[in-house]
């Protein structure tokens, strides 16, 4: 607020608060009610007058008054303005009634990362490919499917695994599953039945991946992260460990891609200790200033299962994915998804069979891949400018990006976001209960805002940077 007063039909002193236009305005009024300035039944100026009289937009007005009516400070009848609500002190006769708070309001801008840029999904090819397959299916497709998954889709994931990211893949080595949980928990489900006790996962990552593995009755202990990515000598603390879940091609969420000579030794681990890996190559296809990194699973495929889906290169809503499986385990998986394919249903499978085959989705793949990584220069450039100090990392592939904080700042960082409407998540939202070291970082997701809320996500995230 520019002044510390404002006229409401008679002389009303109004205290200026911090938090922003909007909370200090609320808090305001709120004081001017508590302590009987502003009685109960009082008429307030329109948004429009008092917006004038304060010298802000009236969007702030407007909007403190609409919360502080939900929140029964005040009330709004067409014909009657807005009025102070009719409140009983506490101690009267009568008990103050207390409504319940207001639900939160979503975020105006989201940098929370998780899914790619929903704007973007390829609808008029989608629907193409749609009508292409159904027309071309036979009449077999639409009963109880093989637990495997279609043929045809089989068939065109291994071609382009095997084309794009380096798989050694056939059709008969492909489970389709209906995303990355899902393939998790169906591996999972094998290597309990197998007798293992414990899969190692990183000391950075997603919590429901670890609780997928502790419902299948798999502990998880954690490997450490460092700028090579994960410490894969410290598998050998854990003679129990039987797996160990990775994202080799750019960890989530550090983004740093794991180290070739790395690579090499978790291979050679797997195959001293019989073990297995659980490769996550959740997106793989995003990289920018590098050549690709091929996948874990063309180094041994008896010893990997590589799983992937179309989560972040077309949408989450897609319920597809593959488990590219070592021989010896495919028909373990299919045995677990059950003697049917009760979870992806056959017309999906057909119309993504076809938008690979038809060349689709590698076009989608490259225009979305030039869209995010104009996404990313513009990041990197707005930071430069606005806040030299913050370092930023991870940047050479994927849709998310890592911003190093001064030590201590990142819950406060947060929650200045979330007065701004910015929703953001921070590096210690994704560390490992029993993970050594503690980081300040914000994990950016440029991939997932709008075109159109792209400027202001930017502008309100350099806003709230130390």
């Amino acid at each position: 607020m520019t002044d510390s007063w404002a006229t409401f039909g008679a002389d009303l002193h109004l205290a200026p608060h911090a938090g922003g236009l909007r909370h200090g305005l609320m808090e305001a009024l709120r004081d001017a009610v508590r302590t009987g300035r502003l009685k109960p039944g009082v008429r307030l100026p329109s948004s429009r007058a008092l917006a004038s009289d304060l010298g802000v937009a009236r969007n702030t007005v407007a909007d403190a008054y609409a919360e502080l009516v939900a929140e029964g400070w005040l009330t709004a009848r067409q014909g009657s303005g807005t009025r102070v609500a009719q409140r009983t002190e506490p101690g009267g006769g009568t008990p103050v009634v207390r409504r319940s708070p207001p639900a939160r309001r979503p975020p105006t801008y989201s940098l929370v990362p998780g899914q790619p840029d929903l704007a973007s999904f390829p609808r008029a090819a989608w629907l193409r490919a749609s009508r292409r397959a159904l027309t071309a299916a036979p009449d077999e497709a639409f009963g109880y499917g093989d637990p495997r998954g279609r043929p045809e889709l089989r068939t065109a994931v291994a071609e382009y695994l095997g084309r794009a990211r380096g798989v050694r893949a056939d059709p008969g080595r492909v489970v389709i599953c209906s995303g990355f949980i899902h393939g998790l928990r169906l591996v999972g489900a094998v290597l309990g039945q197998r007798g293992v006790r414990e899969v190692a996962v990183d000391s950075y990552g997603l919590d429901f991946h670890r609780k997928a593995l502790d419902q299948a009755g798999l502990r998880t202990p954690c490997v450490p992260i460092d700028e090579c990515g994960a410490v894969v000598a410290a598998l050998g603390r854990w003679s129990e460990a039987g797996a160990v879940l990775m994202t080799p091609a750019h960890q989530f969420p550090t983004g740093v891609p794991l180290h070739p000579d790395r690579r090499a030794a978790v291979v050679d681990w797997a195959r001293a200790t019989g073990g297995l890996i659980i490769e996550d190559d959740y997106d793989g296809e995003f990289r920018y200033d590098r050549q690709p990194v091929g996948s874990l699973q063309g180094l041994d495929p008896d010893r990997v299962v590589h799983i992937g889906t179309v989560s972040k290169s077309l949408a989450p809503g897609v319920r597809l994915g593959w488990m590219v499986a070592p021989a010896a385990m495919v028909r373990e998986l299919a045995d677990a998804k059950g003697h049917s394919d009760w979870t992806t249903g056959s017309p999906e499978q057909l119309t993504l069979a076809e938008f690979i085959a038809s060349g689709a989705y590698d076009r989608h793949v490259r225009a979305m891949r030039l869209r995010y990584r104009r996404r990313r220069d513009q990041l990197v450039a707005a930071l430069a400018e606005r806040a030299p100090d913050i370092r930023i990392s991870g940047i050479a592939a994927g849709l998310h990006a890592v911003l190093e904080l001064p030590e201590g700042t990142e819950r406060s960082v947060i929650s200045a976001a979330a007065f701004q409407g910015l929703a953001l998540e921070g590096l210690s939202f994704f560390r490992h209960p029993d993970a050594d070291r503690e980081r300040d970082a914000l994990v950016i997701s440029y991939g997932s805002p709008s075109d159109s809320a792209w400027k202001g996500t930017l502008d309100a995230l350099c806003r709230v940077l130390p």
